[in-house]
């Protein structure tokens, strides 16, 4: 789909990634840019109309969708991350991972997949990780809800194709210094960048670095090679 022109949301718009697409649909020329978060006062990107969701509450779902029924362009970017153990950690931190990235996710696409398709088609981009692929110890909550998602996204795009709404999985493995901070790694703006080329493109999934492209291409060997590095 052509950008310029389009009417976008994106969540979690308040820093890091979703931040980056904010910023490069307005220099791409989206003809409005909806910026989303649970703390919306603290999205400062001029320019934008901002809108307060919080995708893990049904209600302010709903909300969003009735006051950005012009939507063509949808970017799932909201999530967290905890850490700890599966088995020995916080129960709520694994539940909390699965209910923003996989539940909330779904049910930002249950309310705006019929706003695109009323609006002519558009396009969808779901924010994952290469920690879909694989797990490293104190991710397992984060990898398994991932992993969760990558197939939502599967299936999504199933469900829409022939609609005139592309679906796009957006991987990205290295991590990014404003998610982790203290860290060197991939540039937020790299993420949307090869994403929304992606979109233009109408390309399925976009894999963003060499870690989530090696991340995927292992998956048809061996696993304990791979899982050696993690010894």
């Amino acid at each position: 789909m052509d950008i310029a022109g389009s009417v976008a949301l994106v969540t979690g718009s308040n820093r890091g990634i979703g931040r980056r697409f904010v910023e490069q649909l307005l220099e791409r020329g989206a003809a409005k840019v909806y910026a989303t978060a649970r703390r919306p006062e603290l999205v400062d990107v001029p320019g934008v109309e901002v809108l307060p969701l919080d995708i893990t509450d049904e209600a302010s779902v709903a909300a969003a969708a009735a006051a950005a029924p012009d939507v063509t362009l949808l970017v799932n970017n909201a999530g967290i991350a905890t850490t700890g153990s599966l088995l020995r950690g916080d129960l709520a931190d694994a539940r909390r991972e699965m209910d923003t990235h996989y539940w909330g996710t779904l049910s930002v696409l249950r309310a705006f997949a019929p706003v695109v398709e009323r609006n002519g088609g558009g396009a969808i981009v779901n924010v994952l990780s290469a920690l879909s692929w694989f797990v490293y110890p104190g991710s397992g909550a984060y990898a398994a809800a991932k992993a969760a998602e990558w197939n939502l996204t599967n299936a999504v795009r199933l469900e829409l194709a022939g609609s005139g709404v592309t679906v796009q999985g957006c991987t990205s493995g290295r991590r990014t210094p404003t998610s982790w901070p203290g860290t060197r790694g991939l540039d937020p703006a790299e993420v949307a960048r090869a994403s929304l080329d992606g979109v233009e493109r109408g390309v399925a999934e976009v894999l963003v670095d060499e870690w989530s492209r090696g991340v995927k291409a292992s998956l048809q060997h061996e696993p304990e090679a791979f899982y050696q590095q993690f010894a």
